[in-house]
């Protein structure tokens, strides 16, 4: 794959999975929308547009996903849309990918990984950035809500560990999404007294699932064997600065000194430990 193509796919990849945190606080904020049924319709179109690009797909392919991953897949996403009902599109995205990639430093630390010092130092950092982010003032994430992103920032983690080696990534994913999709039906049903909809709200649900979600996913995983893990894994980084900028130009979101030192903290931390554990 040319350099120019790897890097097109690469950034709509990141385009999307910022688009996602953008859609999902638009719904819930400007829109009659609920987090329950955000998330059924977002997971259950996702596995619709995966089944009809895998069944449309030329070549074969193994892997079919799993109940475990196709739970993680869900906890992520009702985390997600749960969690922007009070956070704004550009902490929630900064709190969500860094709980990814801290779940997979202490996946790490687990396997027995040893960090070196500046490994260290970009831990310390960025868990410095995290504290400072969520110290009660005036200009702090909901609490609850944080919590919620931390915890679907974990789930996706797993999910994503998960997912090594199971086979072709497509078919894999659209498995996952099948079964994550009645698990979120459930949840509609069991909230059916806070059911809220309308157009607007399930356009952007559908949006989320079937374009951002199915579509970034595909994308993504067409550039990564183009991409080293560590290059992988920092482009990440991106999606918290696009997600703030998309918060402002398109949400009127504000962008807070708090917010911007601890996205610096909190990135450049996790930048300093992925780097440094790509080293030869």
């Amino acid at each position: 794959m040319s350099f120019a193509r790897t890097a097109s796919l690469t950034a709509m990849a990141m385009l999307a999975f910022a688009a996602n945190s953008l859609l999902c606080r638009a719904a819930l904020k400007h829109t009659a929308m609920d987090a329950a049924s955000f998330t059924t319709l977002r997971l259950v179109s996702g596995a619709l547009m995966l089944w009809l690009l895998v069944k449309f797909k030329s070549g074969g392919g193994t892997g079919r996903g799993s109940w475990l991953s196709g739970l993680a897949l869900f906890a992520y996403a009702a985390g997600f849309s749960f969690a922007y009902s009070s956070l704004p599109a550009a902490s929630g995205a900064l709190l969500l990918f860094g709980a990814v990639q801290a779940t997979m430093v202490a996946h790490g630390v687990w396997a027995g990984e040893r960090f070196r010092g500046w490994q260290l130092a970009g831990l310390l950092l960025a868990f410095g950035g995290l504290v400072g982010l969520l110290l009660p003032g005036l200009s702090a994430p909901p609490l609850l809500g944080a919590a919620l992103m931390l915890a679907a920032g974990v789930a996706w983690g797993i999910y994503s560990l998960r997912g090594r080696g199971q086979g072709d990534p497509a078919r894999v994913t659209a498995g996952n999404f099948l079964r994550a999709a009645p698990m979120a039906v459930a949840l509609s049903l069991l909230t059916m007294s806070h059911v809220s909809v309308d157009g607007a709200g399930v356009a952007l649900a559908l949006a989320s699932g079937g374009l951002t979600s199915a579509v970034g996913y595909v994308i993504w995983y067409a550039a990564l064997p183009a991409l080293k893990a560590s290059s992988a894994a920092t482009v990440q980084l991106s999606v918290p600065v696009i997600a703030a900028l998309g918060g402002v130009l398109m949400l009127g979101e504000a962008i807070t000194l708090r917010l911007v030192l601890a996205s610096v903290a909190i990135l450049g931390g996790i930048a300093l430990v992925i780097l440094e554990k790509r080293r030869p």
